[in-house]
């Protein structure tokens, strides 16, 4: 009698459940097609809120962004990808009551098997009312050739560390070539003096790392109608960068500047 083997299960990789993410769920505003993918107990953390349970919270946040924007689309500018990892550095786009913004983001997700079970993320809100207050959308930066191509490397403990290391340096960062937020757009840095820490996500595809740090410190300006010299303010900052030399060179960084200024206003209004 012939031998006949077993075929092995297909295994999808975090990169192709991303796919599936922004293809068949963000950018075709299918519900259904999030469920096939995304766990039960999916926790979406963007700066200090926490939208736990896919269908109880995290499905209907998302749904009322799109209703508030019913064009809403999404471009993916980056991709990086591990063994149950992958992130993206992406846009957002649309149009809203007859005013169209852009606004750019760094997403970090976990899986476990098939499904995607949490996310870290940071969007800059602070970019997308800029732009609904004056009425003039930035525009859309180019997209990743291939977003989609598997090309893992493995971590680089060196990459890694030279991150940690910067992350603990003063914003606006000395590099011309790592880019925070609209800051290249508007030319007005937000300062911030890093007085220590809290990495959340640190991942490396080679000399790439994602991550996700939240920072304390002392804010020192840049958001309009805030008074700089405020100590123990809270920075969440998510964003991927490439390390050339030991030394962070070029990348793109979101920070929760909205959370920011939340925090600097209720510092401001204690007694």
């Amino acid at each position: 009698m012939p031998v006949t083997h077993a075929m092995a299960a297909p295994v999808t990789t975090p990169l192709q459940l991303l796919k599936r993410w922004v293809v068949d769920y963000f950018n075709a505003h299918d519900d259904a097609a999030a469920r096939e993918f995304v766990a039960p107990d999916y926790t979406l953390n963007i700066g200090d809120v926490v939208f736990a349970g896919r269908d109880e919270q995290w499905l209907p946040a998302v749904a009322q962004q799109m209703k508030l924007f019913p064009t809403l689309g999404m471009t993916v500018h980056q991709t990086l990808a591990g063994e149950d990892w992958v992130a993206a550095w992406f846009s957002e786009h649309g149009t809203s009551a007859g005013l169209t913004a852009c606004w750019s983001g760094v997403a970090i997700y976990r899986s476990s098997g098939d499904l995607l079970s949490r996310c870290v993320a940071q969007e800059d809100y602070a970019t997308r009312h800029r732009q609904m207050k004056s009425g003039v959308a930035d525009p859309v930066e180019p997209p990743a050739v291939a977003p989609w191509h598997e090309s893992r490397e493995p971590a680089d403990a060196a990459a890694m560390a030279a991150v940690r290391y910067w992350l603990n340096q003063a914003w606006p960062p000395a590099e011309p070539a790592v880019r925070c937020d609209d800051e290249h757009i508007t030319g007005v840095p937000l300062r911030f003096e890093v007085e220590s820490s809290e990495i959340d996500a640190l991942y490396s595809s080679g000399p790439n790392v994602a991550f996700h740090v939240r920072q304390m410190g002392t804010y020192m300006g840049g958001l309009a109608g805030v008074e700089p010299i405020q100590r123990n303010a809270v920075l969440h900052c998510n964003g991927i960068v490439r390390v050339v030399d030991g030394v962070v060179q070029q990348g793109r960084v979101i920070r929760d500047r909205f959370g920011l200024r939340a925090s600097l206003k209720k510092i401001g209004a204690r007694p």
